[in-house]
């Protein structure tokens, strides 16, 4: 039996859930994915990104403990994290909602 996404240090049980919604259900699988393309799919799928989750990811397919991360290697994280926020949203490209949409046509919606 294949081993769950929470046997990677730093994911509890919950990460079973949420990556078994993006397709990705055992730890090998997550592996071979690589930590941003796993990270991307588990955000197109519905979870809300959150920095610390992304590097607590990054950190465990390492075998390091997530608060290991600091520095100069945090900052590039960071921007890891910005760059697959940025392809999961669109950056812009398309309104999030209908609602979104209709705010933005009046001129009251957060893009312009």
């Amino acid at each position: 039996m294949p081993a769950p996404v929470s046997s990677i240090r730093n994911l509890g049980p919950a990460s079973d859930a949420g990556y078994a919604r993006a397709g990705i259900h055992d730890a090998d699988s997550l592996r071979a994915m690589g930590a941003d393309a796993a990270y991307e799919a588990l955000l197109r799928n519905g979870t809300s990104p959150h920095f610390i989750g992304y590097y607590a990811l990054v950190m465990g397919l390492q075998g390091r403990p997530w608060n290991d991360c600091q520095g100069s290697e945090k900052i590039a994280l960071r921007a890891r994290f910005d760059a697959i926020k940025a392809r999961v949203s669109g950056a812009g490209d398309a309104p999030d909602s209908a609602i979104e949409a209709i705010l933005n046509q009046i001129g009251t919606g957060l893009r312009r």
